[in-house]
């Protein structure tokens, strides 16, 4: 199977993903067999910031060295890290793969600020971030390993753009879609987008509704997991609020 993505994603699709929390997108990989989806160790940096739906856009460190990783670098307009900034587009999230190394960052709240003027759609990294203050006022949503004050020179040299990278020990493929909110982020195959997008969907309904019980007194047996008289008076709700005019 060829990852690299080949034509649009539907834009309902995406909406679905965008209403569907990463604990059900979880379970609705899980059922289609893939395990290892979610990104560990991460968190959230932005709380302002909305949830994050958007296509990756990948960029890839290697350990650095001493002869070679210097401040002069970036006087390189093509640096690949700075090239991936001015790169990615609207929509996209920058995906950093830093071998879950967290010592110096991979990159600052400028870049970020960049980022956020282009119409990111987030950036992640497996790796931390500096100037962290900063990034908490962005409109962006943005999720790492956590703060770190060093420069991403002393321990990271960027090398590949857009190419298949691991984050969080999960694989990531450009044009995979990432979701995040306050669990964390998870990554979803971009062919698989339109399998899971509408059950995604259709579980958050259901189980709004099935916390709703639980919250009024419910007991767990015949409601989560639902019988199906929970099921028929589920259907029965949803039936009267699509009846109802808007």
């Amino acid at each position: 199977m060829n990852p690299t993505p080949t034509a649009p994603l539907a834009p309902a699709d995406l909406a679905a993903l965008a209403e569907a929390s990463t604990a059900t997108l979880t379970t609705q990989l899980f059922k289609l067999g893939l395990r290892n989806t979610y990104l560990s160790g991460l968190r959230s940096l932005s709380p302002r910031a909305p949830r994050m739906v958007g296509e990756a856009f990948t960029l890839r460190y290697i350990p650095a060295r001493e002869d070679i990783d210097v401040l002069e670098v970036y006087d390189d307009y093509d640096h690949p890290q700075r090239k991936a900034v001015e790169s990615v587009g609207p929509g996209q999230v920058l995906v950093m793969d830093c071998r879950g190394q967290g010592r110096a960052a991979s990159a600052g709240n400028i870049l970020l600020t960049r980022l956020a003027y282009r119409q990111a759609a987030g950036v992640v990294t497996d790796g931390t971030l500096r100037d962290v203050a900063g990034i908490g006022e962005l409109d962006l949503p943005v999720f790492a390993a956590g703060p770190a004050a060093m420069t991403n020179l002393a321990l990271h040299h960027a090398v590949d753009l857009q190419a298949p990278i691991g984050c969080g020990g999960v694989p990531v493929y450009p044009g995979d879609v990432l979701v995040g909110d306050a669990d964390g982020v998870v990554c979803v195959p971009r062919h698989l987008v339109p399998v899971v997008a509408q059950p995604a969907r259709a579980q958050e309904r259901l189980e709004e509704f099935l916390r709703a019980r639980v919250a009024a007194g419910a007991p767990l047996r015949g409601t989560y997991p639902p019988d199906a008289g929970t099921l028929r008076l589920y259907r029965e709700r949803e039936g009267d609020l699509l009846a109802r005019p808007a």
